[in-house]
């Protein structure tokens, strides 16, 4: 961590090797490296909160071990030799689980979102842990994710699995104050409750003890318009293939059912997604990405195709293979300084 790095030394979680199943204690190490002097324009800061979400699963496959587990932190300025950032403040810092670190500020802040002063205005009355969540990266995702994707209207019913999750809880609410219909899947009834009886949603279904397909036969009889889909796997597709209406609109951010698994699970084509795929490229084998698994499938969907399905496959499959190029997708999130009010 020494040398040109911007992070000049730590304490911190070093993941040892790769996740094999659910993260455990024994993946990681704790490393206290030697905190020497600060030198002009370093800061010593102390972490107050360090996010943990589940985008980190895929990303740190790509990754070799050991390194710094990855992720974004908020931090109080202990020590300072850079005005720009001084003793007391808080701070938004890209630089993994860092309880304590050492970091030359005029580096860091080279990197995208890399280090943040946040403004004393900006934090009255709330806890800085918000800057993780909808004043953060799950807010931003949340708020262009199911705005600018699934584009909504005033009584549209939307869909929101891992809906009491730090992005779908907050698409839930977004959803309402565009005055859409709102269904949720969460994995215990007190989850389901948390989301009907506080947040507003119009009913929520535990996706462990009810079937998606008869609790959205009970919950949409008429279809669902937009779908913001967190989790990926089997439910999914019985979302998009059974109940998405005719210029229906997917958002896929995540697929969080299948990032703990060992092995690729084999789960029903996309019907519409497989029609769309040999438009965008010719693909001579199965794709399987993120749990899906798509196979050639003459039945269709009755949609005409949905407008933005092409972003849910753009969002899934980070890279399709086409002759001897590779097409290189961007994500159906953004990373931006505008926050919500959730």
């Amino acid at each position: 961590m020494a040398g040109s790095s911007p992070i000049v030394a730590g304490t911190r979680f070093v993941l040892k090797h790769q996740f094999s199943g659910f993260p455990k204690k024994e993946d990681f190490d704790f490393v206290e490296d030697p905190m020497p002097a600060l030198k002009d324009g370093e800061i010593l800061m102390d972490a107050l909160f360090m996010s943990v979400d589940p985008y980190m699963r895929p990303y740190v496959m790509r990754l070799s071990p050991p390194f710094t587990m990855i992720g974004t932190g908020v931090y109080k300025v202990r020590e300072s030799r850079d005005p720009d950032f001084p003793q007391g403040g808080i701070v938004v810092a890209n630089v993994g689980w860092v309880k304590t670190a050492i970091v030359n500020s005029r580096e860091i802040q080279k990197d995208a979102g890399g280090l943040r002063l946040i403004p004393n205005q900006m934090l009255t009355g709330i806890s800085p842990s918000k800057l993780l969540g909808a004043l953060g990266m799950p807010g931003n995702t949340a708020y262009f994710g199911f705005l600018e994707l699934c584009k909504p209207k005033e009584g549209e019913t939307v869909v929101v699995n891992g809906a009491a999750g730090a992005v779908g809880s907050l698409v839930g609410q977004i959803a309402k104050i565009k005055g859409c219909k709102v269904i949720g899947f969460a994995g215990t009834d007190e989850k389901c409750d948390w989301l009907t009886k506080e947040l507003g949603f119009d009913k929520a279904y535990n996706y462990k003890t009810t079937s998606v397909d008869e609790a959205l036969k009970d919950g949409a009889p008429n279809g669902v318009d937009c779908f913001f889909d967190n989790v990926g796997g089997v439910d999914a597709t019985i979302v998009i293939n059974n109940h998405m209406n005719t210029f229906g609109r997917i958002s896929g951010c995540g697929a969080i059912s299948v990032y703990n698994d060992k092995e690729p699970k084999m789960i029903p084509s996309i019907q519409a997604l497989t029609t769309i795929l040999p438009l965008l490229a010719p693909v001579n084998r199965p794709l399987n990405a993120s749990g899906i698994f798509s196979k050639p499938s003459t039945t269709v969907s009755s949609v005409l195709i949905f407008p933005s399905l092409i972003h849910w496959a753009i969002c899934m499959m980070p890279s399709i293979q086409r002759s001897n190029h590779r097409l290189t997708i961007k994500p159906s999130y953004r990373s931006c300084l505008k926050t919500i009010d959730p």
